[in-house]
């Protein structure tokens, strides 16, 4: 993920916290200063990000050298260490806060997504993102949903045919929709339809969509609509799932639940950088 929009985010990130200055750690400590220090997860976590706070650093100053101890997609405990960095103490520490929102919302992510990815195991349901990102964080996000071993969705609009109610509404009918896209898109591309009640299913179906979204449906309401499509077509449940009711969506028949709460509504983790005390120098007798 160190791509040059990477570094862009990471530039705009710097320039929005250290763009004038860190007049405290400049204040402090002269340029030959140097300390030693480490990040670790101070709960446990899925890791992600590792290599983007890695470049935080070197961005601030390349005098700065970092040994990366973990890598994306671990599972941490307390303590564990996650990477180390040594070198000029005003620019370790002008580092430091954008370094950890990297690697804090992002692990933040990957922690949510293996949380619901191990919710489902064993049912053959895959658990997948949505476009609920953070803007310009999109392929970061979508990288740590990966981490966290779900499955991204589409990227952008377009990447992939999804038509969903508003396109429906204002085109007059599911199928005119289908037919438009069908004309339209590119020959290898699949067309999704968002339905929201057993009738649009039904439509989607003779329409000839490969893929159902069924939209904030109840459990029965899904069961009904599998049994509907027979295997017509790639099923899909989103809109309404917690992770409270994950299983009860996970059904026979069902082949995707899409989550926006993997990206919008993830927590960052507790990662912490911390400069080892120096022992006081022992005065001669």
């Amino acid at each position: 993920m160190l791509t040059p929009r990477t570094d862009q985010l990471i530039d705009l990130a710097l320039e929005e916290d250290a763009g004038l200055g860190d007049i405290t750690s400049r204040a402090i400590f002269s340029p030959k200063h140097t300390s030693r220090a480490f990040i670790e997860a101070k709960q446990e976590l899925v890791l992600c990000g590792v290599d983007i706070a890695a470049r935080v650093f070197a961005r601030v100053d390349s005098a700065l050298k970092v040994k990366v101890v973990a890598q994306d997609g671990d599972r941490l405990k307390p303590g564990a260490i996650v990477l180390q960095v040594s070198g000029p103490t005003a620019a370790l520490l002008t580092a430091e806060r954008t370094a950890l929102n990297f690697i804090q919302r992002l692990s933040g992510i990957a922690t949510q997504a293996r949380r619901y990815t191990d919710a489902v195991k064993g049912t053959g349901v895959r658990i997948v993102d949505t476009r609920k990102t953070t803007p310009a964080w999109r392929a970061l996000e979508k990288y740590a949903v990966r981490c966290g071993g779900a499955y991204n969705h589409r990227s952008s609009l377009g990447e992939h045919v999804l038509i969903k109610d508003n396109h429906i509404a204002a085109a007059g009918s599911l199928t005119k929709a289908v037919q438009c896209c069908r004309e339209a898109a590119p020959h290898g591309a699949k067309i999704e339809v968002e339905a929201k009640t057993l009738a649009e299913v039904k439509e989607a179906v003779r329409a000839g969509a490969e893929v159902i979204l069924l939209d904030n449906m109840t459990p029965t309401q899904v069961k009904a609509a599998v049994a509907s499509i027979g295997g017509a077509a790639t099923v899909e449940v989103s809109g309404g799932v917690r992770f409270e009711t994950l299983r009860d969506y996970a059904l026979p028949g069902v082949d995707v639940i899409s989550i926006g709460a993997l990206t919008h509504s993830a927590t960052a983790v507790d990662l912490s950088l911390t400069i080892p005390e120096k022992s006081p120098r022992r005065r001669a007798k």
